[in-house]
């Protein structure tokens, strides 16, 4: 985001940098102040790519980075977008970890709105004091559970940051349109509470019952002041996040990325990797470790994968089995279940209960293994090896599936060369964070394994997008489950050809556009597209052609 929120100085951000001619640095008095030469974007990035490549540490590239997004805008996101590969991983996951842990001694200048519950009385005149006009997408979150770092506070608020910057990235949406905001209700964090730096509320996080009137407060102002903006729910505690998401989604322009994003790209993948896994449909059987709000929007996700092929809800249902830190979430398991893991409670355990993953592996005999835990390792050798004995059972060329999902990468459940060593090769894998390709030697040939790396990124930034695009009134299940359809049916002949289930990161854009595109469609299916009938019924004569000439057009793409 650009910097001259709170400065003046003619230097502080030169959004044309070294590119400004002549003419246009004697018209801004910056005759002198800049060196002489001119270069274009591709110069200015080769040079930026060399300082980033130069520093030794993820945190001295995502503060260059920022630097550069506070100088000068267009570079930002010229890198980001043409390097996606590469400066992703420094922008989000997982730096952006390490980064929100460290927020309060990194903070250099405002990059959000920071409303605080002592400032509720002015929340309309804190949303106005934005200084672009009309954001169409805003990220929030009350820092409760950011990644799997748990509750930190105002310092969660790196995350909105970046993930606003992947809209922009991935889907072309205007920086200058994107609203990041962190809502502070005090934290249950020790470290920050004692730490005299930290920036948010030195206070403990403030009752549940008092954080929805003040969530009902915000909701209510952002529709007020910016009415035709979408509002992205990010990194809220399990009951909230799911909470929020029933109590706003059809009032309101709002969808939950945790939930609902994760739930959308993890089932673009689970759509490949069913039909690469040689394992009849009927005879799918998954189980997930992790019943958190991922874990359990995850698995709806997929349950409407299975019901849009014939079954009943119910015999969807059956198909799943999750996985908490007590084990086996059962309906007599004794303790007192959270009202989200009830949906997937199992009554047919015969009261046996099952405490352990290798226990209900045994039990279950998966075909699909799901991690959602936020806990390295716990996908054990023995784990993996059973999850591949039990498809090994079902006949010869069938192979497992297996999604270690959470991030950072020190939270991942296990590796890409854990996987492909204890499955013989025969694993299909996807990861929250990026893993490297693996190139293996078998007696006088090397064969090479590519990860597949189930980001968000894929998704969010094209829901997003097509919802401001159809100019709906909300944002529906049908439009969440056409953008994993989307971005399934996105892939190359190329990343095909290598049998992987998402398309290469350097092609995040265009999946977006695809996913815009089809979430747009079906906006107008579900009657909540505002746009003229007209317009459709030009677009339909046209075909997708002319719907994807409409959404390039209205994108932001900084040119060299």
């Amino acid at each position: 985001m650009p910097t001259h929120v709170l400065s003046h100085s003619p230097l502080t951000s030169l959004p044309e940098g070294l590119s400004f001619t002549p003419d246009q640095r004697a018209s801004k008095n910056l005759t002198g102040l800049l060196p002489h030469v001119m270069e274009g974007l591709d110069r200015q990035c080769e040079r930026a790519l060399k300082m980033i490549r130069s520093r030794q540490t993820n945190i001295d590239k995502y503060l260059y980075l920022s630097h550069i997004k506070g100088q000068n805008v267009d570079l930002f996101y010229r890198l980001l977008i043409d390097h996606a590969k590469e400066m992703m991983p420094l922008v989000y996951t997982p730096t952006i970890g390490d980064v929100c842990l460290q927020y309060s001694t990194l903070y250099t200048r405002p990059e959000a709105l920071y409303i605080s519950i002592k400032q509720r009385k002015s929340m309309k005149t804190i949303l106005r004091n934005w200084p672009y006009p009309n954001p169409e997408i805003c990220v929030v979150t009350d820092g409760s559970r950011i990644l799997g770092l748990g509750d930190l506070g105002v310092n969660g608020v790196g995350i909105p940051i970046g993930k606003l910057a992947l809209y922009t990235a991935a889907a072309g949406i205007h920086p200058e349109k994107t609203l990041p905001i962190v809502l502070d209700c005090g934290t249950a964090n020790e470290t920050n509470l004692k730490d005299p730096l930290y920036l948010g509320l030195r206070s403990k996080r403030i009752p549940v019952a008092e954080q929805q009137s003040f969530m009902d407060e915000f909701m209510a102002a952002a529709e007020e002041v910016y009415p035709e903006m979408v509002v992205q729910f990010e990194d809220f505690e399990s009951e909230k996040a799911f909470n929020y998401l029933d109590r706003y989604r059809n009032t309101y322009k709002v969808f939950n990325d945790d939930i609902q994003g994760t739930g959308a790209v993890v089932l673009a993948g689970y759509i490949g990797a069913v039909n690469l896994s040689g394992v009849p449909i009927e005879e799918h059987r998954l189980v997930f470790m992790g019943a958190g709000s991922a874990g359990v929007g995850v698995a709806k996700q997929l349950v409407e994968y299975y019901t849009k092929r014939g079954l009943s809800e119910q015999a969807a249902r059956d198909k799943f089995w999750l996985v908490d830190t007590k084990g086996l979430v059962t309906r007599d398991r004794g303790d007192k279940l959270a009202d989200h893991k009830k949906y997937f409670a199992r009554t047919d355990n015969n009261g046996h209960q099952f405490r352990s993953l290798e226990e209900v592996i045994a039990y279950v005999k998966p075909s699909a293994l799901v991690g959602l835990t936020a806990t390295f390792g716990v996908f054990t050798e023995s784990v993996v090896r059973a999850l591949k004995a039990s498809v090994d059972a079902g006949g010869l060329g069938r192979r497992p599936i297996l999604f270690p999902l959470s991030n950072p990468l020190t939270k991942a459940e296990c590796t890409f060369e854990q996987a492909v060593q204890w499955t013989e090769g025969t694993v299909i894998f996807a990861s929250g964070s990026p893993f490297s390709t693996l190139s293996v030697k078998n007696a006088d040939q090397v064969i090479t394994y590519y990860p597949n790396q189930g980001n968000n990124v894929y998704v969010f930034p094209g829901i997003g997008l097509g919802a401001i695009l159809a100019k709906a009134s909300r944002i529906t299940d049908d439009m969440i489950y056409t953008s994993a359809a989307a971005l399934a049916g996105s892939l190359n002949a190329e990343e095909i050809h290598r049998g992987l289930i998402y398309p290469n990161i350097e092609r995040v854009r265009d999946a977006n556009i695809v996913v815009a595109r089809e979430v747009m469609k079906s906006a107008r299916r579900e009657g909540v597209s505002q746009l003229p009938e007209e317009q459709w019924v030009e677009w339909e004569e046209w075909g997708d052609v002319a719907l994807t000439k409409f959404i390039k057009e209205r994108i932001y793409d900084p040119k060299l």
